[in-house]
């Protein structure tokens, strides 16, 4: 198999074009040679199977929604108040409503995990190690909430994604708004910044 990774990383941006695009039925080798303007069978040199297609569209979509470490540094040394919380929630909408391409990639291989193991094996192996790194910086920075008030967290930013990415309930209420009031909800009112 070639080892270009260029070449790899330019092969799993087009496939995932290609699944905010056209869904899962959409994705095929084909047709990630074609978004990425490449010589067909170039997405099978390199993934053999759908299954390492997808793989590596977990690993990319992981790699384009990582959080940039030297933000992350300079939180680390700001005192742990609802800010520093406030910060880091908005830095992950931000990341997620940004680059809306990878997050409907990301949301079409959640919904596809329900129905297919293997999906679901890639894509929550990829999630739970994100969810540990959360929970793990919270920590580090003295951030209030223990492992269960981090996975209510996820709950609550994911459904504000997905709301703000597909049919709005609320379009014209702004994000941050949204994003102060969970931070209220998550830290309670009486903690001040």
């Amino acid at each position: 198999m070639a080892r270009n990774d260029d070449r790899r990383r330019r092969l799993a941006d087009a496939g995932i074009a290609v699944l905010a695009a056209e869904g899962m039925r959409g994705l095929t080798h084909r047709a990630v040679d074609a978004r990425a303007g490449v010589p067909v069978g170039t997405a099978s040199n390199y993934f053999r199977s759908r299954d390492d297609l997808v793989g590596a569209l977990v690993d990319r979509i992981g790699e384009r929604l990582a959080p940039d470490p030297a933000m992350q540094e300079a939180w680390a040394d700001r005192t742990p108040d609802r800010t520093l919380f406030a910060d880091y929630t908005r830095d992950i909408v931000r990341r997620l409503t940004d680059d809306r391409e990878v997050t409907l990639a990301l949301f079409t291989l959640r919904l596809e995990g329900a129905r297919s193991p293997s999906i679901a094996a890639a894509l929550g192996t990829w999630m739970r190690a994100g969810f540990a790194a959360d929970v793990a910086f919270n920590r580090a920075a003295g951030l209030p909430g223990d492992e269960f008030e981090i996975a209510l967290f996820h709950y609550a930013i994911e459904g504000l994604i997905f709301d703000r990415l597909t049919v709005s309930i609320d379009p014209d209420r702004p994000t941050d708004d949204v994003v102060d009031a969970l931070v209220a909800g998550l830290l309670g009112e009486s903690e001040r910044s």
